[in-house]
């Protein structure tokens, strides 16, 4: 278990110390509906702010991640890999594994405080959601929005989750001091495909909603439409649907972006595809022979016909500072303090 750079501070019950490690780890369950089934590991991390690998297609090179792990349970989620690197389970372990990194808030304020930081643009949600259903439990958000306004550090939010509009007066304030961009992932409109592939996510609709909120509180608000599911979601009406429903929105852009099956996500996701729908399996392994990504001829049809409909719905451009591209885990971000070694992000 690689839980290297962690150090624990509480009385509460530990982890199963052969799984994590000695003084490592508290392990917590709730006994209460939203979180039935979910093992929460709450660890004391000694670094925040990460690196993104120099190898990376981020077009960012910051980020703070206060989870590891997802209860939006999606079944393509590109992040799965990385809960491998703690010897944790990629499929159902990453669904109901979650780490928390408790003391994320004062560590955030600590580092931007640090003369060696030089206030660069930090990205989140980025790995995993930051708006995930335990950050109505541990509330990490309030307290590092809070820190980069106070520090008027510019940065960006990607989200499924509709939480985000508990923190709108923290948003507000950031963007009179910085460059804050906001970003709301919606991949298709359609309710069955939604149910079976984002099960633990809010209703694309909701999803909408939130965004509609920040246009009427006149923050700019994005849409990353992703993933566009080959044969599932990328019919040329399902595509219409879509981003006519993001234009109705007020979303200042549509960035689309097709599903992409890197190892640990593809086998899950593959496993799912042969449950829900067998007879896509053969065209799956032809489209993605090749490797994790969609042959490019592919991806340049989804994002024409996307493009095209966003002109005709009057949806501008992609705004700088809006997360564009968010195409691979990020499996060796390394601390800000302590670059040289290993860090759970």
């Amino acid at each position: 278990m690689r839980w290297e750079n962690l150090t624990l501070e509480s009385d509460h019950s530990r982890a199963d110390t052969a799984l994590f490690g000695a003084d490592a780890v508290v392990t917590r369950t709730f006994d209460t509906p939203e979180f039935a089934g979910i093992t929460f590991h709450e660890i004391r991390a000694r670094s925040i702010i990460n690196r993104v690998p120099g190898a990376s297609r981020m077009p960012f090179e910051w980020t703070v991640n206060p989870y590891r792990g997802c209860s939006h349970a999606c079944v393509y989620c590109f992040a799965r890999k990385t809960h491998s690197y703690l010897d944790l389970d990629t499929g159902l372990g990453f669904d109901s594994q979650i780490v928390v990194k408790v003391n994320a808030p004062e560590l955030l304020r600590r580092q931007l405080s640090s003369r060696r930081w030089l206030g660069d643009h930090i990205a989140m949600g980025t790995n995993v959601d930051c708006y995930q259903r335990a950050e109505g439990r541990y509330r990490l958000m309030p307290g590092i929005l809070a820190a980069l306004r106070d520090h008027a550090n510019p940065y960006s939010i990607l989200t499924k989750g509709t939480l985000i509009l508990r923190d709108l007066d923290l948003l507000k304030q950031s963007s009179e001091v910085t460059d804050v961009g906001i970003s709301v992932s919606v991949g298709f409109v359609d309710p069955e495909l939604w149910r079976t592939v984002e099960p633990g996510t809010p209703a694309p609709e909701r999803r909408l909603d939130v965004v509609r909120t920040f246009t009427e509180h006149g923050l700019g608000c994005g849409v990353l439409m992703a993933p566009v599911i080959p044969f599932l979601s990328d019919h040329p009406a399902q595509l219409r649907a879509t981003v006519r429903a993001i234009a109705a929105s007020g979303a200042t852009s549509v960035t689309p972006l097709v599903l992409h099956l890197r190892p640990g996500a593809r086998e899950w996701f593959m496993a799912w595809l042969g449950r829900h729908h067998p007879h896509l399996v053969r065209r799956y392994e032809r489209l993605y022979a090749d490797g994790a990504y969609a042959p490019k001829w592919y991806q340049r049809r989804i994002t024409r016909q996307v493009h095209d409909l966003a002109q005709e719905y009057g949806i501008g451009p992609t705004r700088a500072g809006t997360p564009r591209r968010i195409s691979e885990p990020e499996p060796t971000e390394h601390a800000m303090t302590e670059p040289t070694q290993l860090t759970l992000i």
